[in-house]
């Protein structure tokens, strides 16, 4: 590997095959926004880091074209061309009218280089030494639609050196621009390689760390929003398989999973929980099992449930009645749906961790429950490590959450020290398996379960202090869903 330094920023040139699939760059920007590094911010950076890759490459004085659509791979384009105006004999072409531009990050960069922008009509590519392609970014994953399917035939029929700002424009798509280069930023994108991207420049644009390594408000881009026309029960089906000993960890459970927006929640409950869980809310359906602790004569009609529901969630305050540990485990082996494995459940299956075997779930253990089931200590390492084992995502529970599924790790800073109340473990197993519901991927139900849980629990804390409860919690993730559901 290749490095160089331009005025400290780090310049890598490295053939990646996958790294940073093409909807997270959107999860960085919301989440750079979050931390106070803006758009604006990050566009004028990205746009320095090409002008500034351009003449270390191919020098000064050069004839340039920018070709730029109308999103911020665009107004990345126009501040890249802005910065080598100084240096070069630079063009900006539009494939739409200015008006179309559709950011106001985008037009503002616009409004200061629109006196050498210019309709990409009739222009002939072949006469520039360079052509920059600022068509489309990784807001593109469909279909390449005209204007733009045009320019880029004319773009690759071009005698000239083609240069993509951080993917080639139509990238995994059925038609896309073949560079020479392509200055990429942070990382190298999804899919991208020396043959469909040429020599891949990496550019630090200043996207903080946080923003790619801990969860925020950019994770809810994975949030479905209803439908308009959407019926009862499309938006998500749960069944929470809890209670008996204890009463509340369930109906904790259920109430955050339809405070964060699942449709229904369906609870199967031992006799002796049943009155006690039924009387909580209404919001409820709640069925009686036959014992008063969860027992494997209640497995087939919790099997018979379970058909009729998206995704389980097994664990909250059931104890740790053997017979109710051999019911966990022969509920999880014949379960056919996502599933959250929580508290007493996580107990059960250390005993015999087969019955994960091809299972999609999300498993939530505090530090004791990390040990019994891993034998290890908590840790990143120790925690990336059991997901790779157990094939499942993990959200280690602790002072900051870690989120992994041996591939991907997220940490979560939301949350304080009052979270130690009893409750908001179930609260958070309750997001969880809403947003496995929703058909989310175990991976992005349990980031966005996490962020949601400790913003709540931080909105809670602004209001109550130390006072404040896990029903307070469950109380501010409407406000949570409020404040950054809007930003997306």
């Amino acid at each position: 590997m290749c490095e160089d330094y331009i005025n400290e920023r780090l310049i890598i040139r490295r053939p990646y095959s996958l790294m940073l699939p093409f909807r997270e760059v959107r999860v960085l920007d919301i989440n750079s926004e979050h931390l106070g590094v803006s758009i604006d911010s990050l566009m004028e950076n990205a746009g320095e880091a090409v002008a500034e890759a351009i003449v270390k490459e191919f020098g000064a004085e050069k004839k340039v074209a920018i070709v730029c659509g109308v999103g911020n791979n665009a107004g990345d384009g126009f501040v890249a061309a802005r910065n080598l105006l100084r240096y070069c004999d630079v063009t900006v072409l539009l494939a739409s009218p200015p008006a179309e531009i559709r950011t106001e990050n985008a037009k503002r960069a616009y409004e200061r280089i629109k006196h050498v922008a210019f309709s990409s009509v009739g222009a002939n590519f072949s006469n520039f030494d360079i052509v920059i392609d600022a068509l489309l970014g990784t807001g593109n994953l469909t279909e390449v639609r005209e204007p733009y399917r045009t320019l880029i035939k004319r773009i690759n029929a071009a005698d000239t050196t083609i240069v993509s700002i951080d993917v080639p424009s139509g990238l995994h798509t059925d038609l896309a621009i073949k560079p020479q280069y392509t200055v990429t930023f942070t990382d190298v994108k999804e899919g991208m390689t020396p043959e469909n991207s040429g020599e891949i420049i990496v550019m630090d644009i200043g996207v903080p760390r946080d923003a790619y390594h801990a969860v925020g408000p950019g994770e809810f881009i994975y949030y479905p929003k209803n439908r308009p026309d959407s019926h009862k029960g499309e938006n998500g089906k749960v069944l929470i398989v809890g209670g008996g000993p204890y009463t509340g960890a369930p109906a904790l459970a259920g109430m955050g999973a339809l405070r964060i927006g699942a449709d229904l929640v369906h609870i199967a409950t031992p006799n002796a929980s049943y009155i006690p869980i039924a009387s909580y809310s209404p919001d409820l359906i709640v069925h009686r099992l036959s014992q008063d602790v969860l027992c494997p004569e209640d497995v087939e009609k919790i099997v018979e449930i379970i058909e009729s529901v998206d995704a389980v969630l097994i664990g909250p305050g059931l104890g740790k009645d053997e017979r109710t540990q051999e019911a966990v485990r022969m509920i999880i082996t014949k379960c056919n749906k996502p599933m959250v494995i929580d508290a007493d459940a996580i107990t059960a299956i250390s005993s015999n961790l087969s019955v994960l075997n091809g299972k999609e779930c999300i498993l939530t253990p505090h530090a004791r429950e990390f040990k019994v089931l891993t034998g290890e200590s908590v840790s990143q390492e120790a925690a990336i490590a059991a997901a790779k084992e157990l094939d499942c995502v993990l959200i280690v529970k602790g002072k900051e959450d870690i989120i992994t599924n041996g591939k991907w790790t997220k940490i979560n800073h939301t949350g304080n020290s009052r979270m130690s109340v009893g409750g908001t473990g179930d609260v958070l197993a309750g997001e969880a398996v809403a947003m496995l519901s929703k058909e989310i991927s175990p991976f992005n139900a349990a980031r966005i379960a996490a962020f949601t849980n400790g913003a709540a629990g931080d909105l809670a804390f602004e209001s109550l202090e130390y006072g404040f409860t896990a029903t307070d919690v469950i109380d501010k993730i409407p406000e949570v869903l409020r404040r950054y559901l809007r930003r997306i």
